[in-house]
């Protein structure tokens, strides 16, 4: 396929939205941000062999490209808007963008998200999104608002993703503690290929929470970046990590390695005042998602992982590096 045939077959497909005053098809997209909001932006790069195993399934491809983008916002408490997509691949082929953008577009439409614009090219298959989303003014989350006494939050279940990577071959980590069941490998398996952006979770914590990260590094690396923008340090319970049936199903007592510095999973990790404990997790529920405090805020620098009876714990590593 010619290149403009590839944009053609993605604009015929992309919805759009009354505040998308020009969408795809012109040098750039026009958008009328509603008064009384700021405009939150974010880009990520998603490469093959990096960010996902080569042969992984195009709409998979397609759904997690757009989902760690919306996870930023759900960081933030930013509700989508709008976003652009890049598209580098080795050839023009028609079959591989269609069910690309079939991923893409059912997580999309989820979230009332139009596709405004973006480019196409020959190379590397490497795909890149930039997303904007709307905040109240004043009101996003941001990592530098923790505050020493807070508690620390996690919603649902980090790990799977990483235990996906190292059943795969993909990273190293933790031997399997046995046989590893059809059931629990594909329920892994999910997790890492469609990731659940949590959206409505950052819209419920406008107001209750302090400091948010999406964990996508793991969760220690990721909570160290709250701790460095807001100067201050955290402890973090090992055994108050939420573990899926399915992680602890196939690594037993070595899941925890992978809840602690595993990433990919793009769950939400935040501080919030302990006298809201009620409030949040009440927040939450409304939404239908899960968290657990797994620990506190406290006065100094870094992140303190803890076993049950309060010895430190020190990590393999704290997370990914992107150029380690």
């Amino acid at each position: 396929m010619a290149e403009f045939d590839l944009i053609g077959l993605i604009r015929e497909r992309a919805a759009t939205r009354a505040d998308v005053l020009l969408g795809i098809g012109d040098d750039a997209a026009l958008l009328q941000p509603p008064p009384g909001h700021a405009l939150v932006v974010t880009a990520d790069t998603l490469n093959e062999g990096v960010h996902f195993p080569a042969g992984t399934a195009a709409a998979d491809i397609g759904w997690k490209t757009l989902a760690v983008n919306l996870s930023d916002l759900a960081a933030m408490g930013a509700k989508p808007a709008w976003c652009t997509l890049s598209l580098s691949l080795p050839r023009a082929d028609a079959a591989w963008v269609g069910a690309f953008v079939d991923g893409f577009l059912d997580l999309a439409g989820r979230h009332g998200i139009a596709l405004v614009g973006g480019d196409t090219t020959r190379g590397p298959l490497s795909i890149g999104v930039t997303a904007m989303g709307l905040v109240e003014q004043g009101a996003a989350l941001r990592r530098d608002r923790a505050r020493v006494g807070d508690d620390i939050w996690v919603t649902g279940t980090p790990g799977e993703a990483a235990g996906a990577l190292v059943l795969g071959g993909h990273v190293p980590g933790p031997a399997p503690a046995g046989e590893v069941a059809s059931s629990a490998r594909a329920a892994l398996d999910s997790r890492l290929a469609r990731p659940t952006p949590r959206v409505e979770a950052g819209r419920a914590l406008l107001g209750l929470a302090h400091a948010c990260v999406d964990i996508s590094d793991g969760l220690l690396a990721d909570l160290g970046h709250v701790c460095a923008r807001s100067g201050v340090g955290a402890e973090v319970r090992l055994d108050a990590l939420p573990a899926s049936a399915a992680l602890r199903e196939v690594f037993g007592d070595a899941s925890r390695v992978l809840q602690a510095t595993g990433g990919d999973d793009y769950e939400l990790c935040f501080t919030a005042p302990a006298n809201l404990r009620e409030q949040v997790q009440l927040a939450l529920e409304q939404v239908g998602v899960d968290a657990s405090r797994i620990g506190r805020i406290v006065a100094g620098q870094g992140v303190r992982a803890l076993e049950a009876q309060g010895q430190p714990w020190q990590p393999p590593r704290a997370g990914y590096e992107h150029f380690g």
